[in-house]
C-alpha cells in the first residue's frame, strides 16, 4: 500500500504561480511512475503530467510550457510547478502513483482555483 498526501493548492489570480507537492509513504520501494491529474466540476479526471522513475516526463498539451513536474526520490515526493495559471486550470488536482505491478494509488486531492 502507498499513501499520498498533497499540499500547495489555493486561490491565485490569473498569471500567478503555485507549487503542488505530493509526499508518498508506505510501500514506496514499489513506486514507479508519479504524476498529477485534475478534475474540474462536471468533467472527467485528466492527466496533467507524469514522470517516470528515470525522470522522463510527459505533459498534457494544455500545460506544456507552463507547468513543470519533478520528483525527489530521496524524499519520496513529486512536485508540480504551475506558472502563468489560467482560469481553465481551476480543478481539484490529484497525485497518482503507479507501482511495479501497475496498481495506481491516489491522494485525496488539492483544490486549485484561478480567478480571472
Amino acid at each position: 500500500q502507498v499513501q499520498l498526501v498533497e499540499s500547495g493548492g489555493g486561490l491565485v489570480q490569473a498569471g500567478g504561480s503555485l507549487r503542488l507537492s505530493c509526499a508518498a509513504s508506505g510501500s514506496i520501494f514499489s513506486i514507479r511512475a508519479m504524476g498529477w491529474y485534475r478534475q474540474a466540476p462536471g468533467k472527467q479526471r485528466d492527466l496533467v503530467a507524469t514522470i517516470s522513475s528515470g525522470g522522463s516526463t510527459n505533459y498534457a498539451d494544455s500545460v506544456k510550457g507552463r507547468f513543470t513536474i519533478s520528483r525527489d526520490n530521496a524524499k519520496n515526493t513529486v512536485y508540480l510547478q504551475m506558472n502563468n495559471l489560467k482560469p481553465e486550470d481551476t480543478a481539484v488536482h490529484y497525485c497518482g502513483v503507479t507501482d511495479r505491478v501497475g496498481i495506481v494509488y491516489w491522494g485525496k486531492g488539492t483544490l486549485v482555483t484561478v480567478s480571472s
